[in-house]
């Protein structure tokens, strides 16, 4: 079982050439919310269409255009929000972000900055070591996305796709508390889990639909508690913003790459500067981008165009009440019912369909048997063929049919590897395979002594070397399995082989 410890991060400690220093992390994930039509038009969000297809006139910034807010974003911001045990905020307000690129036609991003839809929340994050603890979320807010600025297609000049503009995203704000690049990789993976549960965000890191800035400081050793009881930050360092993170490895490199580089800076006598980063995997280092903006800098002001949102506290507590089974409670119910350990109550509840896959296989059998046979066998096998869980040649009823063959002793589990084989290759029923195919475990004992018998006959030498070395008597369990084509039931031949040698 986890140890779910709420006590302070165990931090990741970096020796420098003069002094220890500590990690401070703080992450603002983008999440793009799952949504057939954009925050604030009916054009659509389907990722891969031609460049400036899915473009409606406010997306454009055409003239004259008004925004119109998509209840059914709203509605899956406070899902997540639901999800990550947050406040929720019955009223907020949408305000404008002020600044000038290329890919954002009306020279401003619609936000919320000072009253967002979600408040605080928290993230039970599971750690390697086998322990878990919350990480503090901030707050959630919507907003638009950008378009895509493309400098590839012509050597003299760039394009810009506006499938994207305004298309809603969640971001999540975290509190400083991610203490490790591990940890860091750890939080983004179980958020991306939840919402995935939640149906809010599909989670797709490769395209861009789950991306991440990173905010990385470092402090002397007892400077985090300071903060943790004061609130300064001050005490946590000067932050640099690590800029559009879009995969996990990536993060950890980059965190440990920018940890090190302020602290070559500041054990030299120098200063960090507050600023947004890029990293670069190839070179294994980071780029300066731009100068931390402040929130004056964008010259945020509530939208004119958009009254304020209020909703009603029924059709909160109604999200409510429709929400799944969450991870963590899911994976306890596992741990509790089917009597299975934490890392294979982990690896099934990853997502939801393994998840399911499992219940079904495991439904009136048992539970720790068939999560060996889903994870081992089934989970084994999709991997070697690249294949996902949805795409599985064997159905849960096939996997559960192999399972009872050997609850009732029709076939050893070796036989059954045969046969799960046979069934994933050619999609045909197990026990019409076992049938055809001769697979049928012997268990008459008469048969399994005569095989014995045999054996023993043939082998005085090795008799005598078991009889004074018990452990032998493997030797020719194994060679009666094997005259008998494997189909001899195990215990049965275990038993008679120690009753022959007693003599």
């Amino acid at each position: 079982m986890l140890d779910l410890s709420y006590d302070l991060p165990k931090p990741r400690v970096i020796a420098g050439a003069k002094h220890d220093w500590e990690l401070v992390i703080g992450m603002e994930v983008h999440a793009q919310v799952a949504s057939n039509a954009k925050l604030f038009s009916g054009a659509s969000t389907q990722f891969g269409a031609e460049p400036n297809s899915n473009v409606a006139f406010i997306d454009a910034a055409m003239p004259g255009m008004l925004p119109v807010i998509n209840e059914y974003c709203i509605e899956q911001a406070v899902r997540t929000g639901l999800g990550l045990n947050a406040e929720i905020h019955l009223k907020s307000a949408f305000d404008r972000k002020n600044y000038f690129y290329p890919d954002q036609p009306a020279g401003y991003q619609i936000s919320q900055l000072y009253h967002p839809i979600v408040g605080e929340g928290e993230v039970l994050v599971e750690l390697g070591d086998g322990t878990a603890r919350p990480v503090r979320v901030e707050r959630i807010h919507m907003e638009q996305d950008a378009g895509k600025s493309i400098h590839d297609m012509d050597p003299d000049m760039s394009f810009v796709d506006l499938n994207r503009a305004g298309v809603c995203l969640m971001e999540i704000v975290s509190r400083p508390d991610i203490r490790s690049a591990e940890e860091a990789a750890a939080y983004i993976l179980k958020l991306r889990q939840i919402m995935r549960y939640l149906g809010t965000c599909d989670g797709d890191m490769q395209n861009g639909n789950l991306r991440a800035d990173v905010n990385v400081s470092v402090c002397r050793p007892g400077d985090y508690e300071r903060y943790r009881e004061s609130g300064d930050f001050g005490h946590l360092g000067t932050r640099c913003e690590i800029k559009n993170m879009n995969s996990t490895r990536f993060i950890q490199q980059a965190i440990e790459v920018e940890a090190r580089r302020q602290i070559a800076i500041l054990e030299a006598g120098g200063e960090v500067d507050q600023e947004t980063r890029g990293f670069d995997p190839v070179k294994g280092e980071t780029r300066t981008q731009r100068s931390k903006e402040e929130a004056h800098d964008y010259r945020y002001f509530p939208d004119p165009d958009l009254l304020p949102l209020e909703i009603e506290q029924d059709w909160v507590d109604q999200i409510k009440s429709s929400l799944p089974e969450l991870p963590d409670a899911k994976k306890a119910r596992f741990i509790n019912d089917f009597g299975l350990t934490d890392y294979d109550a982990s690896v099934l509840t990853a997502d939801l369909d393994s998840a399911g896959y499992f219940e079904a296989v495991a439904a009136g059998r048992d539970g720790k048997m068939a999560a060996n046979w889903v994870i081992n066998e089934l989970f084994g096998r999709l991997k070697k063929d690249d294949k996902d869980i949805d795409a599985s040649p064997v159905t849960p009823a096939q996997l559960g049919g192999i399972i009872d063959l050997i609850a009732s002793d029709a076939i050893s589990g070796k036989i059954a590897k045969d046969v799960f084989e046979i069934a994933y290759t050619t999609g045909r029923d197990p026990a019409e395979i076992v049938e055809t195919e001769g697979l049928k475990q012997v268990t008459d004992t008469g048969a399994i002594e005569a095989a014995v018998d045999e054996i023993i006959a043939a082998n005085p030498d090795q008799v005598a070397k078991a009889q004074e070395n018990p452990k032998l008597a493997g030797w020719f369990v194994g060679q009666v399995m094997k005259a008998t084509g494997g189909k001899a039931n195990p215990k049965a031949v275990n038993e008679l082989v120690a009753q022959k040698l007693k003599g």
